[in-house]
């Protein structure tokens, strides 16, 4: 469990500077330029998410049940991950309606993924690394949504073509990694 928390305190906490810490990165930026200030936040992520992978699995091989899910919450959890793939597709195709009204859809997204899979598993590991995410989530919408107060910042209007890719591309996307790659990547098929 070690590794599994390590790595979430590297990884989560590289990625709330700005949630805790925007003066300080602005001045570090500034101080150290875009490219190093890059470079130091990717090697801490990938050694994070290294740890997160490598913890999580050593924690899965000995698992503590705290509680054992009613059957129906897979099918929740399977509808908020469908939600959490098509938030994250929002995130990447241009002028969409979802997030010209959520103006965040990727921390969305993250929340979304990390209650489903709360919803759906009652393990130990399973509870730390999902509940992470999503107070993590939590606190960088508000973060987020509190800078783009302060700033002012615009987001422009999404168009319904724009809108239908996001929803179509985050359903097939999901519909793949249901189907076919969270059994291959994570060891877990969702569908049998």
């Amino acid at each position: 469990m070690a590794y599994l928390i390590t790595g979430l305190v590297l990884f989560l906490g590289v990625h709330s500077v700005r949630i805790v810490a925007d003066d300080w990165r602005t001045q570090t930026l500034a101080r150290v330029g875009e490219g190093a200030y890059k470079g130091v936040y990717s090697l801490l992520s990938l050694l994070g998410f290294a740890l997160i992978i490598y913890g999580f699995g050593v924690a899965r091989e000995t698992p503590v049940l705290l509680w054992t899910p009613p059957v129906g919450m897979r099918h929740a959890a399977s509808l908020f991950t469908l939600v959490a793939f098509i938030l994250l597709a929002a995130a990447y195709v241009p002028h969409n309606g979802i997030k010209a009204r959520v103006h965040h859809p990727m921390v969305l997204g993250v929340k979304a993924w990390a209650l489903a899979h709360l919803l759906a598993n009652g393990n130990l590991a399973h509870v730390i690394l999902f509940s992470a995410f999503l107070v993590w989530g939590v606190l960088d919408f508000i973060a987020s949504r509190r800078r783009d107060r302060t700033m002012g910042t615009q987001y422009a209007s999404g168009t319904l073509i724009a809108t239908v890719v996001t929803v179509v591309a985050g359903g097939l996307a999901w519909m793949a990694f249901a189907l076919h790659l969270h059994g291959w990547l994570i060891g877990i098929r969702p569908f049998g």
